[in-house]
């Protein structure tokens, strides 16, 4: 049986969200012989104290290579960003390994069975930023009737880290999300990911740098990947539907499919706040009001 680990990182403000991201694992009974492990990108002496009897371990990195102080301006919690292609250096001895975003929780266990069983094959297995319900992928700016400037995540971060000739080979892929993946130990990826990182944060932005270079590595250079559906790993700022009678965040088209990973991303006054809610649709066709954070923590800590 492969022994799995979950990781993920943080600094002092995203803290309530990982906290809640360890909780929603221990609710399915599946994680129980699996490990959590933690990345300390700036938590405080109190957090540590509250979090460490509740996972594996917990490890803080130094920055993986030097990084110009200009570039990184005291922001600790880029160490979460960029420390994530070395997880497997930071905690060795994990046949699989599952990073997911702090501000990430699990709703539906069938996700996490779908990116263990992509890993197990030794592919980086993963979502992209693609589906029926997300918008446009890139931004165009017209002359009168023709379009003369296009530009989307890859083309934009790409230009300045790896040059021209890359960031206009990437420019029409869908973005690979580096939010939630999972990858064996004896997967190829690792050392080319981690050299791609460094590259890419030398010239380009630090906080961008992994998942710039997970798209250079996999699309440009072959690396074996699983692209997972959407609703494996659901991007919040696009809203789904929420199923009622299940209480359950569901795809917004039918066959509405239960959500597996819920990534809070564009709720910025969310992820601070766990009693602010926002409108959903229902399957029933009402409309209710809801916050997106794990519904099932109380705020009881439990040991």
């Amino acid at each position: 049986m492969n022994k799995v680990t979950f990781v993920s990182g943080s600094d002092h403000n995203y803290f309530p969200m990982l906290l809640e991201w360890v909780y929603s694992i221990r609710a399915f009974p599946q994680s129980k012989e699996m490990d959590i492990c933690i990345l300390d990108a700036g938590l405080k002496p109190e957090q540590l104290e509250i979090i460490r009897p509740l996972v594996t371990k917990i490890y803080k990195p130094d920055w993986p290579f030097p990084i110009p102080a200009s570039k990184i301006r005291g922001r600790e919690y880029l160490k979460s960003c960029i420390c994530r292609p070395f997880i497997n250096q930071y905690f060795p001895g994990y046949d699989l390994y599952f990073w997911m975003d702090a501000d990430t929780w699990v709703q539906n266990w069938r996700a996490i069975d779908l990116f263990l069983e992509g890993a197990n094959r030794r592919k980086i297995t993963l979502t992209a930023q693609s589906d029926r319900t997300y918008p446009r992928q890139i931004r165009v700016k017209w002359f009168g009737r023709w379009p003369w400037k296009v530009r989307g995540f890859y083309f934009s971060n790409a230009l300045k880290a790896f040059g021209f000739n890359k960031a206009r080979e990437l420019l029409p892929y869908h973005v690979l999300l580096a939010g939630a993946f999972a990858l064996h130990k004896e997967a190829p990826h690792w050392s080319r990911w981690q050299a791609l990182v460094k590259q890419a944060a030398a010239k380009g932005k630090v906080f961008t740098a992994e998942q710039l270079s997970l798209g250079v590595m996999c699309y440009l250079e072959g690396f074996k990947f699983e692209i997972l559906p959407a609703y494996c790993h659901w991007l919040c700022e696009f809203k789904p539907f929420y199923n009622n009678k299940i209480k359950k965040f569901v795809e917004p088209f039918l066959p509405h499919e239960e959500i597996g990973i819920l990534h809070l991303s564009g709720f910025d006054e969310m992820r601070r706040d766990r009693s602010i809610t926002t409108d959903f649709q229902t399957v029933e066709g009402k409309t209710i009001q809801l916050s997106y954070r794990f519904p099932a923590f109380s705020g009881e800590i439990l040991h």
